[in-house]
């Protein structure tokens, strides 16, 4: 099955997501665990989520993707900045819980001068700190456009923080394609490429979710500015190319592209009539 969805307000909660998901076509989604600019997270409904897990399988959805809010910053040069991280990602993964065997997909951070050596050192400890043996989530790192500090920018970095992960079982990679392509990888002339060079450095075993997104930026640009598909730098026949491409096929793809429901329901059908097989 073509896993595809975008990105829901979870505001509504989960069983509202799902029936948002059946509305617009999507097989999967992804959502905020709480306020992505803030740190509250509303009380868990556990009526709702017994709910939502009933309509998730009658639906036949895949894997779901919870994404940590934008203010988690692990590598900070500020001690308190890299607690309210951690402390906010254990909350999370406690949280996740209820909805077991997902995905939690979070950006590495921000070194802010310290360099990124610290700042890939700082990531792995918060991690080992984090992580323990009976998780049933698997914790992802974010490949990044490398916009100013930004650690993660390149497959070398993400290799880095994975090598110093006691339990590296518990981790994989979310491949953003607006992110790789302002990285300044070539996923639009030479994809087999990038999905070789990522297995050679990283292995493509860890990577476990797509974000698919088109690009305002030419490749390189370390901007970070998502655009609808077919409406950037990457372009549809790109991104089409991404979703039927044999070692990505299966993943679940989350569309982060600037649109509302009615615009994500259309590129979503867009995106299945286009796939193979």
């Amino acid at each position: 099955m073509f896993y595809i969805g975008c990105h829901l307000s979870s505001a509504k909660g989960f069983l509202a997501m799902g029936k948002d998901a059946e509305k617009i076509g999507a097989t999967t989604f992804q959502f905020f665990t709480r306020n992505p600019r803030g740190g509250s997270a509303k009380p868990l409904d556990h009526e709702d989520i017994a709910a939502f897990l009933k309509l998730k399988e009658e639906l036949g959805l895949g894997t779901l993707v919870a994404h940590a809010p934008y203010t988690l910053n692990g590598c900070s040069a500020d001690e308190k900045i890299r607690d309210f991280a951690k402390r906010t990602m254990v909350d999370d993964l406690e949280r996740m819980e209820a909805v077991p065997g997902n995905l939690y997909n979070f950006h590495p951070g921000s070194h802010v001068k310290q360099g990124v050596e610290v700042g890939i050192t700082y990531i792995a400890e918060m991690l080992n700190e984090i992580l323990k043996p009976e998780l049933h989530t698997t914790v992802l790192l974010e490949t990044m456009a490398g916009k100013g500090s930004e650690v993660g920018r390149s497959f070398e970095e993400l290799r880095e923080i994975l090598d110093r992960v006691e339990l590296s079982d518990k981790m994989g990679v979310c491949m953003d394609t607006c992110h790789v392509w302002d990285a300044g990888y070539d996923i639009v002339n030479d994809l087999d490429g990038v999905l070789a060079e990522f297995d050679r450095v990283v292995g493509l075993e860890r990577l476990k979710a797509v974000h698919l997104n088109d690009s305002m930026n030419v490749r390189g640009a370390r901007k970070d500015r998502h655009a609808r598909i077919g409406e950037g730098e990457i372009g549809a026949e790109a991104l089409v190319r991404v979703i039927n491409h044999p070692a990505l096929r299966d993943l679940p793809f989350c569309l982060e592209t600037p649109n509302e429901l009615p615009g994500y329901a259309a590129e979503i059908r867009f995106l299945k009539d286009h796939r193979i097989g």
